[in-house]
């Protein structure tokens, strides 16, 4: 079956918001594609050479490359270096490429999801606080009136959409004060006289308002309102982060496990034989809070710490970090940095089907994308 570009756009911001990525990042669209269907999508961890051939070979006309191939700015496509080939190569085939990197490690049902499920049940958040939840960018708009005008000042505000919450219209808050004002000689205002310093109850009306429509909502203000200058404050709301998106995971288990169930379970998960293990030195037999991160997770060992985790679960980190780990009475767990990471990719490719419905394309997962290290 056939979707088009932008269906598949908006499935991926549904699994993976790239508001989520990290700063640093390069995520989204990386090349576009010759056409704007999509009828076959090759998922990969790496856009290797040989996943590329892999790519063309399956007449796939999208590729959905976990880590981006485009990471720092190119200065010349030239076709000597191997990212500069695989970006040719790309354009020639007409194939495109879409990375979403940190902003699926970050999201929930993301890839630091997947492998924290493997841990055992308990309490989960993001280490590296909450992202903020998806939606506009809200203000709060408020104003002072007479009490007999705050109902029709609401009605106006609300018909431009302020006041709207969830299933709710309307909303807004009064509080009763007193307001002052001095006309002068040339004002006409609409309570008491000018030339004296009046003294009126009033009303404190506030309202959300998405940023959007906000000239609206001053218009409607203005329009309704019985003052010459009517008053308006307006404040930008900052977003509510959400506890289970963000950088890595903090896992705090129902029950306390020892370090080799820990090690057990992330093998089960992984498919990974050899794990590398550095204990802390006061080797504690149970664990109950453990930290973790998909891939190379040193940025987040400070927060781990800080966080009272006494496990960091990893792909790879510097061997200096491992020694802070350890004396810090933090255990570490490497497990390969894609091999923590490759396991989801069956996860997203289902996870796409199921949004796409009917429409779904054939989503293949590349058989040439490996770890490039092995144990000999």
């Amino acid at each position: 079956m056939t979707i088009t570009r932008e269906q598949f756009h908006e499935a991926m911001e549904q699994i993976a918001p790239l508001a989520h990525a990290e700063s640093w990042d390069n995520v989204g669209e990386l090349v576009r594609g010759r056409t704007d269907h999509i009828d076959r999508i090759l998922l990969t961890i790496d856009l290797t050479l040989p996943v590329l051939e892999e790519a063309i070979d399956a007449e796939a006309d999208t590729v959905l490359a976990y880590h981006p191939p485009i990471f720092e700015p190119l200065k010349r496509l030239d076709g000597v270096t191997p990212t500069s080939s695989i970006v040719l190569g790309t354009i020639r085939a007409g194939i495109r490429v879409y990375s979403p990197h940190t902003a699926l490690d970050a999201a929930q049902g993301g890839v630091n999801d997947w492998l924290a499920d493997s841990l055992g049940a308990g309490d989960r958040r993001a280490l590296a606080g909450g992202i903020s939840a998806e939606g506009p960018q809200m203000c709060k708009i408020i104003t002072f009136c007479p009490a007999g005008d705050a109902e029709t000042i609401r009605d106006a505000l609300a018909a431009v959409g302020a006041g709207t919450m969830g299933d709710y219209q309307r909303c807004s808050f009064e509080l009763m004060g007193t307001g002052t004002f001095h006309g002068n000689d040339e004002a006409s205002p609409a309570v008491g006289r000018k030339n004296r310093l009046e003294r009126v109850p009033e009303v404190r009306l506030e309202m959300i308002c998405p940023a959007n429509a906000l000239p609206g909502a001053i218009r409607a203000l203005k329009t309704f309102h019985p003052y010459e200058e009517p008053p308006v404050d307006i404040y930008n709301l900052a977003p509510v982060p959400l506890r289970e998106t963000g950088g890595g995971r903090r896992v705090v288990l129902d029950r306390s496990v020892s370090m080799r169930t820990l090690v057990d379970r992330i093998r089960t998960r992984t498919g990974v034989k050899r794990i590398q293990v550095a204990r802390s030195i006061d080797r504690p037999q149970k664990h109950r809070v453990v930290g973790l991160c998909a891939g190379a997770g040193g940025s987040m060992l400070d927060t781990a710490i800080d966080q009272g985790c006494t496990v960091f679960v990893t792909g790879e980190m510097r061997h200096h970090d491992v020694l802070k780990a350890q004396a810090s009475g933090c255990s570490v767990i490497l497990a390969g940095h894609t091999n923590t990471e490759r396991g989801y990719l069956p996860v997203l490719g289902r996870r796409l089907t199921r949004l796409f419905g009917e429409q779904a394309p054939q989503i293949m997962i590349s058989r040439r994308d490996r770890d490039p290290l092995r144990t000999t």
